[in-house]
């Protein structure tokens, strides 16, 4: 047994000894074949990236001499493809090395090329450094490319950041070191590179922003400055970011310290000197039409990416602009004398914003930023595209109105009662209308034209605000972070728009519901041909019914009563909102025509004053200057009505509608519309015909010398019934003598020997009457001249008498008893006969009713 453990243990000894030798042979032969492999992977991709590298390279475009110094210019098109601007050689001035003072230049090379003269157009030094600097003084405090990369990518390569792009940019740096000196490169580069504000080159932004035409006349912080805007040109443009720019500022001369070119003590100086006390700004553009192209630059860069430089890349934009509608605005934004606006302005601060679109598209045809506006491409606030405003009453149509026809297919007949009422959100306070009254019961038309504050807030409640809120979004209104609140119904809330936010959603309501975003800008062409359409698709926002519906009641408020009058154009169909906000701070109008929609603000920007005088009136007059303006000469179709809506008579003041009887009277007939489907169907009955009276019977009462009338009438629950009495000598004119509201009345002055006829008619308290009812009667002879006779009726021949009354009876009659019966019509009391006991008379022979 020990033996077998024994041989076991050496047996076992030697299997590890074999196994660690296998092992050892395997390990050794394995790296060998792996690090083989390795060499073959790296020799491939080797080779592959410098294949890679070669193809890019050959690909690079050619050094142009041009190109070099002057920046790519791109070219703005209006609508009809003419040539308006061309950015590139816009405010650009050229100049020599020799005009680059040396502080300028010691400021440039610190900031983005410190090793500008050592390397030989990259600098892989400079990309650690770069990195470095980055982490430990801020991002922006020292970029990643030299000075001659920089030219040659403004001169000759796209922005998109790709490898192909920086193998390019490097192996052409690399060529133009060969080609060019370090000055000429240096001079190429102040020369092309963009400051903001459509200025190119250092000599001309020196002239923008600190009014100087010598270089040499600049200050270590404004070369400082200089040096620092071109890498983010809007960022740290000193005229609209002055604490950017002094932020940059700072930077430079930290830089400007740390490569020996200026002291410590110089640099503490110069920061002591503020952005905003170096910079002027009276410097005037010749670029035209810069209200417009601002939105231009916004879309421009929203659709392609901030990497997109529009001043230099060479692209073609073609825009909507129109010409003459363009200038039409600008005239009437001006202080010429011929501006037949400018008498309506309070003061200089007050300030107008418009926009105008094609109410079919939505392109923008033209855009007014403001009165006494600086020049140049966002120079100034821009009112028409920035900022907000509270929309007033303009808000009623979009908010309430609108929703209320689309969620309940509501009428514009739809009854709504504008009385005493409150806020049920907030504070729950009392809503008035701007004339402190209420007008009860009318339709909804009435109160959009009127508008009236009640009745749109009732709108919004009925429909509710998240049906509101989602109707307002398909026309591109966002919901306010804080949510919708009651007061939005008449513009108080928290919605605020500015111009183009409310013509594209007015627009809507013109082009049967379908809403287009406004643009400005068609389609951007790059220099390599390739093209990005800009168009938005329409979207539908609306039923064609409500938009219509809507545009017909609008119609109304630029016509009699309405608060649009001052907008309206003979000959021209237009709809149109006015608006003011509470305290008059805010005055607005937004109409639109089948072919054109305009929407203009006027306020003041930067206070709370209320527009005094009649600068209410401007939005108005702005609207019909421009409107009338641009459509001469342009045919003007009216709205259409769809299939979907039906235009139905109703009797005005049945709720809910009804429509009329065929003895509805005239005047009491309107026409409304409704949504097909949801007209009325029950007819009125107010005005029906009354049943006649029955059984009317005439009695003589010789005594008395006067006829009894008597007839039965069926009480009527739904009106108060009272009876018309005509009466008259037969074949002669009949007159109405009495109205009563019992079935029975004494006639008096009846003259014997004559023929008399007596109408009895039902009339309600709708003025609505039955057929007339006649009774005849004839009076018996009398041989003594009668007293009382009914002289004043037609055909009578009494003289009346010499009656002795005292007419001091309890009757109507006034007279004194002395009447000589000569009267000629029936209507002349004469306080009754002489032997009367003060009864008195009705209107000319009618005694009292009998009770």
């Amino acid at each position: 047994m020990m033996a077998e453990n024994s041989r076991s243990r050496m047996q076992r000894r030697q299997e590890k000894k074999t196994k660690k030798t296998k092992k050892g042979k395997l390990s050794k032969w394995n790296w060998k074949k792996i690090l083989i492999i390795m060499s073959i992977i790296g020799a491939v991709l080797f080779a592959g990236v410098i294949g890679l590298f070669a193809y890019y390279v050959s690909g690079a475009p050619s050094l142009q001499a041009s190109a070099l110094s002057d920046p790519l210019s791109s070219k703005i098109y209006d609508r009809n493809g003419e040539l308006i601007v061309d950015l590139g050689t816009q405010k650009r001035t050229k100049i020599e090395y020799d005009q680059i003072p040396k502080i300028l230049e010691d400021a440039v090379i610190a900031t983005e090329d410190a090793r500008f003269y050592k390397h030989f157009g990259i600098d892989f030094r400079r990309i650690g450094a770069a990195v470095w600097a980055n982490i430990t003084d801020g991002f922006g405090a020292q970029g990643a490319s030299t000075i001659t990369q920089q030219v040659v990518k403004n001169a000759f390569l796209e922005r998109e950041k790709t490898v192909k792009r920086k193998v390019q940019e490097q192996w052409l740096a690399i060529k133009l070191e060969q080609d060019y000196s370090k000055e000429e490169i240096l001079t190429m580069y102040l020369n092309k590179i963009h400051y903001g504000n459509s200025t190119y080159g250092v000599a001309k932004a020196a002239e923008v922003y600190f009014g100087k035409t010598n270089l040499d006349d600049l200050t270590l912080p404004e070369a400082a400055l200089l040096a620092g805007i071109p890498q983010l040109p809007n960022v740290f443009d000193p005229l609209k970011n002055p604490e950017n720019a002094e932020r940059r500022k700072n930077i430079v001369l930290d830089l400007m310290v740390q490569h020996e070119k200026i002291t410590e003590a110089e640099a503490a100086a110069a920061k002591e000197v503020k952005v905003e006390d170096m910079v002027v700004e009276d410097y005037a553009t010749n670029i035209p039409y810069s209200d417009f192209l601002e939105r231009v630059i916004q879309e421009v860069k929203a659709e392609l990416g901030e990497d997109v430089d529009i001043y230099q890349d060479g692209l073609q934009i073609y825009t909507t602009l129109d010409i003459k509608a363009q200038e039409q605005v600008e005239f009437l934004l001006s202080n010429s004398e011929d501006n037949p606006i400018n008498g309506l302005y309070p003061d200089d601060e007050l300030q107008t914003g418009i926009s105008v679109l094609d109410t079919k598209t939505g392109e923008i045809l033209a855009i007014g930023g403001g009165r006494n506006a600086k020049q140049g491409i966002g120079a100034d606030f821009n009112h028409a595209i920035q900022g907000s405003s509270h929309p007033g009453s303009t808000m009623k149509p979009l908010l309430d109105y609108g929703p209320l026809i689309e969620n309940t297919r509501a009428s514009t007949y739809y009854q709504i009662n504008d009385e005493k009422y409150n806020y049920t959100m907030g504070d729950k306070r009392e809503i008035k209308n701007y004339d402190l009254q209420h007008s009860g019961w009318q339709t909804m038309r009435y109160h959009i034209y009127r508008s009236r504050n009640v009745p749109a807030l009732k709108a919004l409640q009925e429909v509710g605000i998240d049906k509101a809120g989602q109707f307002i979004n398909k026309l591109g209104i966002p919901t306010p972070e804080n949510g919708i609140l009651e007061s939005d119904a008449i513009g108080g809330g928290n919605i605020y728009l500015n111009p183009l936010q409310m013509a594209g959603a007015y627009a809507a309501f013109g082009n049967e519901g379908f809403y287009n975003e406004p643009y400005a800008v068609r389609k951007v062409i790059y220099p390599n041909d390739k093209e990005v359409d800009f168009r938005p698709e329409p979207k539908v926002a609306m039923s064609d019914y409500t938009a219509y519906m809507i545009t017909d009641m609008l119609k109304d408020v630029l016509g009699p009563g309405g608060t649009g009058t001052n907008a309206n154009i003979p000959g021209l169909p237009i709809a149109g909102k006015t608006g003011t906000t509470n305290d008059d701070k805010d005055s607005w109008f937004a109409g639109y025509t089948t072919n054109f929609t305009i929407a203009v603000w006027t306020g003041y920007s930067e206070t709370e004053k209320t527009i005094e005088g009649k600068g209410k009136q401007i939005p108005t007059a702005m609207f019909r200057h421009v409107m009338q303006h641009i459509s001469e000469g342009v045919e003007t179709a009216d709205f259409v009505k769809p299939a979907s809506v039906v235009e139905i008579a109703v009797e005005k003041g049945s709720n809910p509608a009804k429509l009329p009887s065929e003895y509805t009277p005239d005047d009491q007939i309107i026409h409304e519309l409704f949504v097909k489907g949801h007209e009325p169907k029950d007819t009125s009955e107010k005005f029906d015909q009354l049943d006649p009276v029955q059984d009317l019977s005439a009695e003589y009462r010789e005594s008395e010398n006067a006829v009894e009338l008597k007839w039965n009438y069926e009480e009527n629950e739904e009106q108060e019934i009272k009876f018309e009495i005509r009466a008259g000598v037969e074949n002669s004119e009949m007159h109405v003598v009495t109205n009563t509201e019992n079935t029975n009345v004494l006639v008096t002055k009846i003259e014997p020997g004559q023929k008399y006829v007596f109408e009895v008619t039902a009339i309600g308290a709708n003025d609505n009457r039955s057929e007339p009812v006649t009774v005849r009667i004839e009076i018996p002879e009398e041989e003594e001249e009668p007293g009382d006779i009914l002289d004043d009726l037609p055909g009578g021949d009494g003289d009346g008498g010499d009656g002795d009354g005292d007419g001091q009876g309890d009757g109507d009659g006034q007279g004194d008893g002395n009447g000589d019966g000569n009267g000629d019509e029936p209507v002349d009391g004469d306080g009754g006969d002489g032997g009367d006991d003060g009864d008195g008379d009705i209107g000319g022979g009618i005694t009292d009713l009998l009770n």
